[in-house]
């Protein structure tokens, strides 16, 4: 079984068999809703599994929701704290699809790669799109580690270190 949540819901550990917290980590702002994609290879991925995926996607589903900074920030590092202690942390680093003058594309998401791979580093699975600007810095630095060049190589990836959990 797979259940997706988005802010500001919570997930929630019921202490049932075999639950797994994966994160969507990676850019939303500027980036094309890659998290949506994900989700489908997910799906498709752990359906034979048994236990349940609990896929935390910090990009809001609709737009019910008004924006708040700190509730945002403060639901995003509760689901990644709870997928580093008890799950994967899947790091797709989109190209950028529409640029935002106000800020760097991606600010948020490079600090939390570096943030949680120096925490959790065995829980993150990074993988980077053709055209993400900085690939070869991220690549050259973390020497040794696999990433992947496809989403859904990622995703796959990232469904069979949870089977491992």
């Amino acid at each position: 079984m797979i259940e997706q949540f988005f802010p500001p819901v919570n997930a929630v550990i019921d202490g049932g068999p075999h639950q797994v917290f994966l994160f969507l980590a990676g850019p939303i702002q500027g980036a094309a809703d890659w998290q949506a994609e994900a989700y489908q290879h997910l799906d498709r991925l752990w359906k034979p599994l048994n236990g349940v995926l609990m896929v935390c996607n910090p990009r809001r589903s609709d737009d019910t929701w008004q924006f708040q900074f700190d509730q945002q920030v403060d639901w995003e590092t509760h689901h990644l704290q709870l997928a580093a202690k008890q799950g994967i942390l899947l790091f797709w680093l989109a190209k950028e699809n529409a640029h935002i003058c106000e800020r760097a594309y991606a600010q948020t998401t490079r600090f939390e790669l570096g943030e949680w791979f120096s925490k959790a580093p065995d829980s993150v699975v990074i993988g980077i799109e053709e055209g993400f600007t900085g690939a070869k810095y991220i690549r050259h630095r973390m020497l040794g580690t696999k990433i992947y060049a496809s989403l859904i190589e990622a995703c796959e990836a990232a469904v069979k270190k949870a089977r491992l959990i």
